[in-house]
């Protein structure tokens, strides 16, 4: 079979800095092609070369047997060629429709008068055939959770008639139910003879659902294989170069004594009665379905926002937070799922997005010591293993793993007593996944109490001590995360005894 896209020998610099070094990748029709690497490995980059947001330095592209050179990306969709970022390409003021028809809006003939009724209908059946019925195509789209703004991104995507869709982390903010909608999509597009480009960190979704995986070390091609021919392992080795070992460390903390604990929290429309406690040295995973409350509960806790009624309590002692300010000094840090827009100034440089929550400890009587600043932003990037040219580097120049672990090095400098971590792992490679995991370990053994969100149930299976799941704003339950599975933490979830 002749490939639908071919790349051959890639070659793309940046500043004299080769990010693409020869790179060979072939898609064929109808097939769901996985593209792996480590954060920085060059997959986003290759991306934007095949779509023109970049120039290549060097190599050949063809599409459908013939040579092709994309100025922008709308030339590339106009040739059958999508992509969805993972970066989400929503107008939060724009409503669901809105933003289905951006740039290719339904007029009335030549007169501009939009045929408002007809793409109302159109977005309604775009997101049916994502099993999607609870977006409204009247809502505004910055009032929508991540996910679903996620879906509107992949709804859009399908009905352009694409025949290669190239999906960067699809699933990376989408609950279970969410993730089988989509996987059901890729099926029926694969039946179409549609082909999908998958680029993802989680192994068990490559697994299930691709048929070839192509992995990129450095910038260079490592290799390509069927995916009933390999496994987990191998494909780690490719990736790292490594073997890396178990990929959840184990746990070693000696879980002491409660010292975090919340009382009949409340906030109207979102949450109510949530009551829990986290133990010195221990990891409370928080697990539930996308809208059940999991994020605000936290935003809540952090004085993000305001709480009706409640109590939070440390070390037994009551807390006063009416604003992050308040968590900040009684020792409470939080690491939001948004990075990019809630985590970090991308514009900054690496030692000032860390200084930022850390001004106390690197000033003298109120006055910044430079020198204090550069110890405390070297050791953290030294401790948290952060690729990185350099302090002064901006942060927007990282890949997403280094930008995740700027964001932890921020909260590590304040010595948290309580770290929250609401999707620490979300769209971080395999490799830094672990290195996170190890940190959360390190950080427990010194006593840190960590509730930690997360929409992976592996993930919550194998790091938590407790899970405690959310249902529709309420504490479902609390497991021993021994006696826990996926069957009874989906049960809980979903509102089962």
């Amino acid at each position: 079979m002749n490939p639908l896209v071919k790349l051959t020998n890639i070659d793309k610099a940046f500043l004299g800095n080769r990010v693409l070094k020869k790179v060979n990748f072939e898609v064929l029709p109808g097939e769901v092609h996985a593209l792996m690497g480590e954060n920085g490995a060059g997959k986003s980059t290759l991306v934007k070369v095949l779509t023109g947001i970049h120039e290549r330095d060097g190599g050949e592209i063809e599409v459908r047997g013939e040579p092709k050179t994309y100025s922008n990306p709308k030339e590339a969709e106009k040739d059958g060629i999508v992509v969805i970022h993972q970066e989400l390409n929503i107008i939060p003021h724009l409503t669901v429709t809105e933003n289905m028809f951006l740039g290719n809006d339904i007029t009335v003939g030549r007169t501009g008068i939009l045929r408002k009724k007809q793409m109302y209908q159109q977005t309604v059946e775009n997101l049916k055939r994502l099993g999607v019925t609870n977006i409204d195509p009247n809502e505004q789209a910055g009032n929508l959770s991540v996910g679903k703004q996620q879906m509107i991104e992949i709804a859009r995507a399908i009905s352009t008639n694409a025949e290669m869709i190239i999906m960067d982390e699809p699933t990376a903010a989408l609950t279970e139910r969410e993730i089988e909608s989509l996987f059901n999509v890729v099926e029926s597009l694969r039946k179409q003879n549609v082909s999908i480009v998958y680029i993802s960190h989680r192994m068990e979704e490559i697994f299930k659902i691709c048929d070839r995986i192509t992995v990129l070390r450095d910038g260079e091609y490592v290799g390509t294989e069927n995916i009933p021919d390999t496994n987990f392992e191998a494909i780690v080795k490719m990736m790292v170069g490594r073997e890396l070992g178990e990929r959840f460390p184990k746990r070693t903390s000696a879980i002491g004594d409660k010292i975090f604990e919340v009382q009949g929290l409340t906030r109207d429309g979102w949450f109510e009665d949530i009551d829990f406690n986290v133990k010195q040295g221990e990891i409370l995973g928080v697990s539930g379905l996308m809208g059940a409350g999991r994020t605000e509960i936290m935003e809540t806790i952090f004085g993000s926002v305001k709480k009706k009624r409640g109590n939070i309590m440390l070390d037994g002692q009551t807390l006063s937070i009416k604003h992050p300010q308040d968590a900040l000094r009684a020792g409470i840090g939080f690491i939001t799922e948004d990075r990019k827009d809630e985590g970090l100034v991308l514009h900054l440089s690496i030692r000032e997005n860390i200084a930022l929550t850390n001004l106390k400890a690197v000033s003298d009587k109120g006055v910044i010591s430079a020198k204090k600043e550069r110890e405390m932003v070297d050791q953290l990037i030294e401790r948290l293993y952060v690729r990185t040219t350099g302090r002064e580097q901006e942060v927007k120049s990282l890949s997403g793993g280094n930008q995740q672990k700027v964001v932890i090095a921020k909260w590590l400098g304040i010595q948290p007593r309580v770290l929250i971590l609401d999707e620490p792992t979300r769209g971080v490679d395999v490799g830094a996944k672990k290195e996170i995991y190890n940190i959360m370990n390190e950080l427990t053994e010194k006593g840190v109490a960590i509730i930690m969100v997360s929409s992976e149930l592996p993930e919550i299976l194998e790091v938590s001590d407790r899970i405690m799941v959310i249902h529709e704003g309420k504490v479902a339950r609390i497991l021993d995360a021994k006696e826990a599975d996926q069957e009874k933490i989906m049960q809980a979830a979903t509102g089962g005894e």
